[in-house]
């Protein structure tokens, strides 16, 4: 396979940006070589076999429906890390921008056996993060003039979490935790493990004093116990709208030691309205990242 850019001739402004967003962009780099590598084992052979090597050409990204960009910058990373110097981005969209169907979201120009050489692998980062952003964007736009808030989880592709997390954000979702190191989340199988909700809660809480902890419960004599327990953050687990509403009404008597909810499990966008009216803070939706819609996104080349 024929060698590619470095990590340091990368565009500084590239690196630097996606830092600022977030991201690591050495561990970004690092997923790109791997991507690319399962495209180029050896050479790019329709590529080399029809185009002549001195052929240049332009290539617009433009959506083909609505939604929300997002990896934009992982895409121009894509290109950067194929043609090195002899490729040239221009007009790419700020990541979190709403687009409607036809909108040129990034133009590439260059040599044209590079730019389709790396095509499939800048549209997989784009397409799919865009979707995870659109995905989010939905859930946020439900919300609206509620006090409700959408959440990810952890339920991710292997090695693409802090990718996927960081298309919630550009959506205008909030994250949750990143792993299982950063917040404690006491589930249904550590309350049975640990004899109860409460000792679940009271163990960590002397384990690790000073760390965020969630509690899953799954019925209002729970959630009851935890708040005399002092827990601050519980998370409903497939209550019905009715419950959380009870829920919320009980906690909202603690006045200013109020804590937070998070309704969970099995939600829908269909129901995200309602949910919200029970006065919930957060709502979790796992399929923003496990199961979301790719993003309609094509690469579409011209000669320079």
């Amino acid at each position: 396979m024929t060698a590619r850019t470095p990590y340091d001739a990368l565009p500084s402004a590239l690196l630097a940006e996606l830092e600022a967003a977030g991201l690591d962009p050495r561990a970004v780099y690092d997923s790109i070589v791997t991507a690319v590598a399962e495209d180029l084992p050896g050479d790019d052979v329709t590529s080399a076999a029809t185009i002549p090597a001195t052929a240049r050409g332009v290539a617009d990204f433009a959506t083909r429906e609505p939604g929300v960009v997002a990896g934009l910058p992982v895409a121009a990373m894509v290109f950067h890390y194929v043609m090195g110097d002899a490729v040239t981005i221009t007009d790419r969209l700020p990541d979190g921008t709403g687009v409607r169907p036809g909108d040129v979201v990034m133009r590439v120009a260059g040599p044209t056996r590079g730019l389709l050489t790396a095509e499939r692998t800048a549209l997989n980062y784009a397409s799919h993060l865009s979707g995870v952003a659109t995905a989010t964007a939905a859930w946020v736009a439900a919300l609206e003039g509620t006090r409700a808030r959408v959440l990810d989880t952890r339920k991710t592709l292997p090695h693409h979490r802090a990718l996927q997390k960081y298309a919630v954000r550009c959506g205008g979702g909030v994250n949750h935790r990143f792993s299982l190191s950063d917040m404690a989340m006491v589930k249904d199988n550590h309350v049975v493990a640990a004899g109860g909700a409460v000792p679940a809660y009271r163990a960590v809480r002397e384990a690790y004093p000073d760390l965020p902890v969630e509690v899953e419960v799954t019925d209002l004599d729970q959630l009851c116990d935890l708040l005399d327990a002092g827990c601050e953050r519980i998370l409903l687990d497939n209550m019905d709208t009715a419950t959380m509403a009870e829920a919320v009404r009980l906690v909202e008597q603690r006045g200013a030691s109020r804590a937070t909810l998070e309704a969970s499990g099995g939600l829908t966008l269909e129901r995200a309205r309602e949910v919200a009216g029970t006065g919930v803070d957060f709502i979790s939706v796992g399929a923003l990242t496990h199961s979301v819609k790719v993003f309609d996104l094509g690469m579409d080349l011209r000669e320079e």
